[in-house]
């Protein structure tokens, strides 16, 4: 099985960065794809950005230009550095990781808040 714990979650004023960190543990096998999705109160969850084990990333288009998604397969870590933060950014972060020749290996995290207010 797998484990994602992430970290970093906090009250960010507008403007701030914050960074997320995303440590995996468990049977991980490549080639994969880790990503971060939030989730608002009330909204559905959406996708943030993603990366793959290449380092392929993809982001979604409210977050370009100011979140940047990264990894560090050694240490089997994602992180997500968020600049400009905007209260709409507020939600719940979820990593997850999806590894690519399993039918069910998807797997998510317990999710961290970031609270984006002055």
């Amino acid at each position: 099985q797998v484990q994602l714990v992430e970290s970093g979650g906090d009250l960010v004023q507008p403007g701030g960065s914050q960074r997320l960190s995303c440590a995996a543990s468990g049977s991980i096998f490549y080639p994969n794809t880790m990503g971060w999705y939030r989730q608002a109160p009330g909204k559905q969850r959406d996708l943030v950005a993603t990366i793959t084990s290449y380092g392929t990333t993809n982001y979604a288009d409210f977050v370009k230009g100011r979140f940047t998604i990264s990894r560090d397969n050694a240490k089997n870590t994602l992180y997500l550095q968020m600049n400009n933060l905007r209260p709409e950014d507020t939600a719940v972060y979820y990593c997850n990781l999806k590894i690519h020749l399993l039918s069910d290996g998807n797997y998510w995290g317990q999710g961290t808040q970031v609270t984006v207010s002055s």
